[in-house]
């Protein structure tokens, strides 16, 4: 599992941007989608990994966004498993706009038994 990548892609485009999403007011790649993105990387990333029944859930993200990316632009993440102890793996998230990278963090998801994960949250 260690080392194990995957990196997904997006096209910047209205429903995407600040503006559309709430998290600004110009049209450019939002952060919360940035942040969506890696983190969809991320469960990529360990897909293979996961037994009948599993899945995995995000419990901690640190990212920073540091370029912005206008309607139109390719934009990719790319996640890569750094750790995994148990059922917590750790990732490596970078992503990137063309070659430009505009966002760098780390992400804790862990690894779930998915009938009894939603059995628990609907009382």
């Amino acid at each position: 599992m260690i080392g194990d990548t995957a990196t997904v892609h997006t096209t910047v485009d209205q429903t995407n941007t600040a503006q559309a999403v709430g998290s600004g007011s110009l049209p450019v790649f939002a952060t919360p989608m940035v942040i969506a993105l890696m983190e969809r990387a991320a469960c990529e990333a360990i897909v293979n990994e996961l037994a009948p029944g599993q899945s995995s859930v995000g419990t901690e993200i640190n990212v920073a966004h540091t370029a912005a990316s206008p309607v139109g632009a390719q934009v990719s993440a790319t996640a890569t498993v750094t750790q995994a102890k148990g059922r917590q793996v750790q990732f490596e998230l970078i992503a990137h706009c063309g070659e430009q990278e505009i966002g760098r963090g780390t992400h804790t998801r862990f690894i779930i038994d998915a009938e009894r994960f939603m059995a628990k949250i609907s009382g």
